[in-house]
């Protein structure tokens, strides 16, 4: 990847992509524990520099924050570590470019574990719908091809401890070196 001595003092780099509730916050926590890296994630960084996202979208508009989030995600995969990408980051083709040049992984989930998962945690592109899972399928369905098209490594995520994921993930990225 990167020759430049500063490439050699930044930690190793790894990003995470899924759909919500696929566990890439909670998985990417551990995973970056593991491999002694920072954690980022880049929706979390969004919404401290520009404000809520719901929010965002209301009064910029999909693309200004499509955006935001590409310049969020180069930002964190220069600094290097665990960086964890909200579920729509894949949609800019962008943002996919930039991930072409990183190790991936993507974080799958199963409709069942994701009903369970949804349950009362406030998710924007959820709220106030009838059948929030139908929605949640819908949405995994249209980006279901950009994961698959910037992942390195595919791993489910529905039924297996958290602990052993992360511990499968960290591993992987170990022998990326």
């Amino acid at each position: 990847m990167m020759s430049s001595p500063e490439a050699a003092d930044r930690p190793l780099t790894l990003v995470l992509v899924g759909p919500m509730a696929a566990g890439k916050t909670s998985i990417g926590r551990k995973v970056a524990r593991l491999l002694e890296v920072p954690f980022v994630d880049t929706d979390k960084r969004i919404v401290a520099a520009h404000g809520p996202i719901p929010q965002i979208f209301a009064e910029h508009g999909e693309p200004r924050f499509r955006e935001w989030e590409r310049e969020a995600v180069a930002a964190a995969v220069n600094e290097g570590g665990v960086v964890s990408l909200g579920g729509g980051a894949v949609t800019d083709a962008g943002t996919r470019a930039l991930l072409a040049q990183h190790p991936v992984v993507f974080l799958t989930v199963s409709e069942e574990a994701v009903a369970r998962r949804i349950r009362g945690a406030g998710r924007p592109l959820l709220d106030g719908e009838d059948d929030p899972v139908a929605r949640w399928r819908a949405i995994f369905a249209e980006r279901r091809g950009w994961y698959d098209e910037v992942a390195d490594l595919t791993v489910d995520t529905s039924r297996r401890p958290m602990r052993a994921l992360a511990e499968e993930i960290a591993a992987w990225r170990k022998e990326q070196s």
